[in-house]
């Protein structure tokens, strides 16, 4: 749907709406220009943007549809650009939506998708500084790639925070429950990386002058949003690498932790066996004697049954003093 739209003369707002159907002509006056914005349009309600500003229909495709990764791209005499959005909405999660922008040299339209950045703020602040806009519709690009790239420091703020956390849990005493925490930080930081690292090229080619839809003056103000992006990517590489190295340790501990209870089941294993060879023994003698031989030692001597507990006895021990020094008791 379209949010808002007005057209800007000398840089200063015009008063009273402009039918959309008539923006386009009367948006090439001199100095002047026209800002739509939409948010999540259909086909249908893209359609009457796309005729009334002749935008190419493969740039319109991408508007509808969304999920592209940020570029910036050239139809004709217009711009494409793609931005990513990102907004923390709670512990290890990060929302990513998309603003679109179709810039021209008399007409900005913004489409945006998702957990977008607002661009109600921006237009205000925009419309306070009438000596930007009379420089066209790249003074209202360069605020809001501006803002969007503002946006990414309260998440970095808060990764911040979470992969701290999730360090410091590691290595506590329950540190190899932390696994699925850390996939998941590490799947956010990776989804926030396409967001912002590929932004750099286009910001870069705005900053250099390779178009002249952006006005001279306003190329040191990309610059300048080109340097706080790079900023935010090396802080993301960084939070990569660290969430890469807490993984390792985690798996190392998981690793021990199975390794030690291996050995433990191995030694429970051990004490049963030699227990059990203990008890054959005992077991297999009397078991001897239970079969009723005509001929036994206690019935022709008063010392059979003595011998054969003692002789039961000292295997015994024979046994568990051999296991002992082995280790298995």
């Amino acid at each position: 749907m379209i949010v808002d739209y007005a057209l800007y003369e000398e840089g200063v707002r015009r008063e009273g709406e402009v039918p959309l159907d008539h923006l386009f002509e009367t948006c090439h006056g001199p100095q002047a220009f026209a800002w739509i914005g939409l948010y999540e349009p259909t086909e249908q309600e893209f359609d009457s943007v796309r005729r009334e500003f002749r935008l190419h229909e493969l740039s319109v495709e991408d508007a509808i549809h969304a999920h592209q990764r940020p570029k910036l791209e050239v139809y004709g005499d217009t711009l494409l650009v793609v931005l990513k959005t990102a907004c923390y909405v709670e512990p290890d999660d990060v929302d990513f939506g998309e603003i679109l922008l179709f810039v021209g040299e008399s007409f900005i339209v913004t489409v945006r998708h998702g957990a977008a950045s607002q661009l109600h703020d921006v237009r205000l602040d925009v419309e306070r500084r009438p000596e930007l806009l009379r420089r066209g519709p790249g003074a209202i690009l360069h605020a809001i790639v501006d803002r969007v790239v503002d946006d990414y420091q309260p998440v970095i703020a808060e990764l911040d925070n979470d992969i701290a956390e999730v360090e410091q849990a590691v290595f506590s005493p329950d540190g190899a429950q932390h696994g699925e925490r850390i996939y998941k930080l590490k799947r956010e930081v990776l989804e926030f990386r396409r967001a912002v690292v590929p932004l750099i090229d286009p910001l870069e080619r705005l900053a250099v002058g390779r178009y002249s839809i952006v006005h001279d003056e306003i190329r040191p103000y990309f610059r300048d949003v080109e340097d706080h992006a790079r900023r935010v990517a090396s802080q993301i590489e960084g939070y990569s690498e660290l969430l890469s190295s807490v993984l390792q340790a985690n798996l190392i501990q998981v690793q021990v932790r199975q390794s030690e209870e291996t050995r433990k089941q191995s030694d429970d294993v051990r004490k049963i066996s030699a227990w059990a060879a203990i008890i054959a023994v005992p077991t297999l003698i009397s078991g001897v004697y239970g079969m009723n031989f005509t001929h036994m030692p206690e019935l022709d001597a008063v010392w059979g049954y003595p011998a054969a507990v003692g002789l039961m006895a000292l295997i015994c021990v024979a046994i568990y003093w051999r296991l002992r020094r082995a280790g298995w008791l």
